[in-house]
């Protein structure tokens, strides 16, 4: 009898703590459930509709219409290619530069606390002011004209030529992301032991075979989120070429990127289910990279 009453408390005891514990989720769910789940699922469903706006909001089934159309948009596979092309120059520079300053500032350098400060300020500087900041050096009467033209090196119309426009913004996207994976990279390299490059150093190892052999391996969990958060950041460009091509794209569809055609299907042609399938296939090709990185880099099988 009193087993039996002992194990009917520990019941209660354990359902009581369960209440508990979801009622502390409570808030989390509902934020996650807001801002996350449901605009999943209205995705998903406009996806498959095309919306009405004017005149009253219809939805009316289309089907896999919405999807069939991506292939036959030629402005969705220049956005596609030049999206593709800017996370593949960007993402392996800005992580080279960010390795390079972290163990620079980590080598004891005098001053370091300043330099750190220094490097970090484009990280935390809005990206719209910087946009504009780098629009009025890219002019063609800007400084970087005028640095190129003293050092005799052709100029160029960094906003006007269809050659050089995105790269323009990619430049400016590797001297403002750097810092931030720079401190990340940083931390990284305070937590590795000493005892290592110790134990290497009177094995006969120079500063360049200890980067290799023990610097490079033990940052490969950190590399990988590097890249990781790389890759989804430079998928979803689109602050900086908005403003650049004053929302077009231009010129001649040179800094057209996914995200900001997605921002066009949406606010300016009025087609939300469009705009939603080329948000799904632009979320599967991030999902898919991610996967791939952690393949090679996770040190884990999918």
């Amino acid at each position: 009898m009193q087993e039996e009453r002992r194990q009917i408390r520990r019941t209660g005891w354990e359902i009581t703590e369960g209440v508990a514990g979801y009622i502390f989720m409570a808030p989390t769910l509902l934020v996650l459930g807001t801002f996350a789940i449901a605009p999943i699922l209205l995705a998903i469903f406009l996806s498959f509709h095309k919306v009405k706006l004017l005149g009253g909001i219809k939805y009316d089934f289309v089907s896999f219409h919405n999807f069939q159309r991506l292939v036959e948009d030629d402005r969705l596979w220049i956005a596609l290619l030049n999206t593709v092309q800017y996370v593949a120059i960007v993402v392996p520079l800005q992580t080279a530069l960010a390795l390079i300053l972290a163990v620079t500032l980590n080598s004891g350098i005098r001053g370091k606390n300043w330099w750190r400060v220094l490097y970090f300020l484009p990280t935390v500087t809005s990206s719209t002011v910087l946009t504009l900041i780098f629009m009025w050096i890219y002019n063609t009467n800007g400084l970087l004209n005028d640095f190129l033209a003293f050092l005799k090196l052709p100029t160029y119309n960094w906003l006007g030529d269809p050659a050089v426009a995105l790269k323009g913004i990619m430049l400016m996207n590797i001297w403002s992301t750097a810092p931030l994976f720079m401190v990340i990279y940083l931390a990284a390299l305070q937590d590795i032991p000493r005892s290592l490059y110790e134990a290497a150093a009177i094995d006969g190892a120079n500063s360049w075979q200890q980067f290799i052999y023990i610097t490079i391996p033990m940052l490969k969990p950190v590399t990988f989120f590097v890249v990781t958060m790389g890759v989804i950041g430079t998928f979803q460009l689109f602050d900086q070429s908005y403003i650049f091509s004053n929302g077009s794209g231009g010129p001649n569809n040179s800094t057209l990127t996914v995200v900001l055609l997605i921002y066009q299907a949406v606010f300016r042609n009025l087609q939300m289910g469009y705009a939603a399938a080329i948000a799904f296939i632009l979320a599967a090709i991030i999902i898919s990279i991610t996967l791939i990185q952690r393949y090679f880099f996770g040190g884990e099988r999918i």
